[in-house]
């Protein structure tokens, strides 16, 4: 299983572009690497230790606890991150 997070804020509008970003790529996958894909979201108003490492960098994405990226989610580069990730497992 890979784990996608989705590190943000409520009311922040790059948060929900990236969230519908996120939505999109797993809609595109084919079905045996999107069935595979956990997606968690957090925010750093919830978790000191989250703010103190991402509260100028969101909406952060990460893959397998690892950064893929912030700001602005490219969903090309998403896509082909988690197709990877499936290869990798199998």
């Amino acid at each position: 299983m890979t784990t996608l997070t989705l590190i943000g804020k409520p009311d922040c509008h790059l948060c929900d572009v990236a969230r519908e970003v996120v939505d999109q790529v797993l809609a595109d996958l084919p079905d045996d690497v999107a069935d595979h894909v956990e997606v968690r979201e957090a925010s750093i108003q919830d978790d000191p230790a989250l703010y103190d490492l991402w509260w100028e960098k969101i909406p952060v994405v990460l893959i397998d606890d690892r950064l893929h990226g912030h700001w602005r989610v490219a969903p090309e580069r998403l896509s082909a991150a988690l197709t990877e990730a499936a290869d990798a497992r199998a």
